[in-house]
């Protein structure tokens, strides 16, 4: 078994080391990206409406998917600390007690769906063929949430300790999982049985699994294992597990009060007709797979001001968080210039017409100025939780979350203007985020808190 070089568990502020901890951050979340699009475009060969139905049933799941996410980024800050203090023991605690509450709430996640999806799909979509379809996805798609809780709380403990190199075999695997089963399942190929929609749900749960069992030897190979600590501590510690859901719980609310927002978002979108759901869905995709630097920069974000704080390096955070912005800032206007340069190209992809392609294109330039902003929103956003006050994370996310719900029932219910129209949503979206993050910071209420 090879051995984890113990290389020092306290950062350094510098660009190299903000740049080497956030590209495999990078590579790491654009595979499950690339699966999305995958996903997608192979479903748009079966027709739009398989597309429009991916658009609910994706953003369903993403909902569960972000109570793990927000988890994941409590632990992360609460492990990212500990590597600053230098407590390595500590930090295998944090993880043991993560995983055992990671599959509590994944349980949880399973139970909501088949007692409440049904409910709320058949009350909320106008064209029951299309709720009929997504909860028969979701009864079998949901059942990959075990598997993705407990691969993201393995993320926590690789980027809050700075092993971020490892996370690629996990996502390389599952991407190539993906593909496979996908291409096969969805339309039977290599002598697979053709499930057709389904054949995505099956897939997308194969592959999490196998992305789970990929990082969890990379973990043991490197005795990563036996550095923390990981499994010394067989009894549960009350204190500890208190400590994680203090810190993680408003973070669950938030990423699940926004990723609600954007499920009710897409049911106004559903009320536009088939096509602005297949367009929508799209540029879901879109905004995933070319913001994946943004959300690298912030879940790097997190792990730095944490880890700064942790070693009692107050005065060096705010010139940390702008180091940060800068890099994230430069990257996501390549992104605003492809975009734009480029809208009917990344469209073609799905296959699906010329009004298609010309209805969205005036959506992927609002979503081209949505990454620039949201790429240093995000940043400052994930610095207050590396901060530990992650009530201030709610708070804001509570706020905006507020404006944007009636910003976008205003502009798709009551005016009924065009779907670019609601896709500016994310601009006001991330600018309000952006005015209160960096407020808070402005106000110095940050550094008096321990976590």
């Amino acid at each position: 078994m090879e051995q984890a070089p113990h290389q020092s568990l306290q950062l350094q502020t510098g660009y190299r080391q903000i740049l080497g901890m956030a590209m495999p951050i990078a590579l790491a979340i654009l595979v499950p990206q690339i699966n999305f699009v995958t996903n997608n475009i192979f479903l748009s060969g079966l027709g739009q409406k398989e597309l429009a139905v991916a658009g609910i049933t994706g953003v369903y799941y993403l909902v569960f998917a972000v109570i793990g996410n927000g988890l994941n980024n409590g632990l992360q800050a609460l492990i990212a600390r500990r590597a600053g203090q230098n407590q390595p023991h500590e930090i295998g605690r944090l993880f043991y007690h993560g995983v055992w509450i990671a599959l509590g709430i994944s349980l949880l996640g399973i139970l909501l769906t088949y007692l409440l999806a049904p409910i709320i799909l058949r009350a909320s979509l106008h064209e029951q063929a299309i709720a009929d379809q997504a909860i028969h996805f979701l009864y079998i798609r949901i059942w990959g949430l075990p598997f993705l809780y407990l691969y993201v709380m393995r993320n926590a403990l690789l980027v809050g300790t700075n092993q971020t190199k490892f996370l690629v075999w996990g996502t390389l695997a599952e991407a190539l999982v993906n593909v496979f089963l996908d291409y096969g399942l969805i339309y039977g190929h290599f002598g697979l049985p053709q499930l057709g929609f389904n054949g995505a749900a099956y897939a997308s749960i194969a592959a999490e699994a196998c992305g789970l069992a990929v990082i969890w030897v990379v973990i043991h190979w490197k005795g990563i294992h036996k550095r923390f600590s990981l499994f010394d501590q067989i009894q549960p510690d009350t204190g500890m597990v208190k400590l994680i859901l203090v810190q993680s719980s408003p973070l669950i609310l938030q990423y699940a009060i926004s990723m609600i927002s954007w499920e009710y978002f897409y049911i106004l979108i559903e009320h536009h007709g088939e096509r602005a759901l297949a367009i929508s869905n799209t540029m879901r995709n879109v905004f995933g797979l070319l913001g994946i630097f943004s959300w690298a920069f912030a879940s790097t974000s997190n792990t730095m001001v944490s880890n700064v704080i942790g070693q009692g390096r107050i005065d060096e955070v705010l010139p940390l968080i702008r180091r940060i912005v800068r890099v994230s800032l430069l990257i996501s206007s390549f992104t605003f210039i492809l975009l734009n340069l480029f809208p009917e190209v990344i469209l073609e992809f799905f296959g699906q017409g010329p009004e298609f392609v010309a209805e969205g294109v005036p959506v992927v330039r609002v979503i081209a100025a949505a990454i620039v902003l949201g790429s240093f929103a995000t940043v400052w956003l994930n610095a207050v939780t590396g901060t530990g006050n992650t009530l201030v994370n709610l708070t804001i996310e509570f706020i905006t979350i507020v404006v944007y719900s009636i910003y976008v029932y205003v502009v798709l219910e009551w005016l009924n203007w065009s779907i670019t129209w609601g896709w500016a949503s994310e601009l006001v979206y991330w600018f309000v985020i952006f005015v209160l993050s960096f407020g808070y910071f402005r106000s110095g209420r940050w550094s008096a808190k321990v976590i």
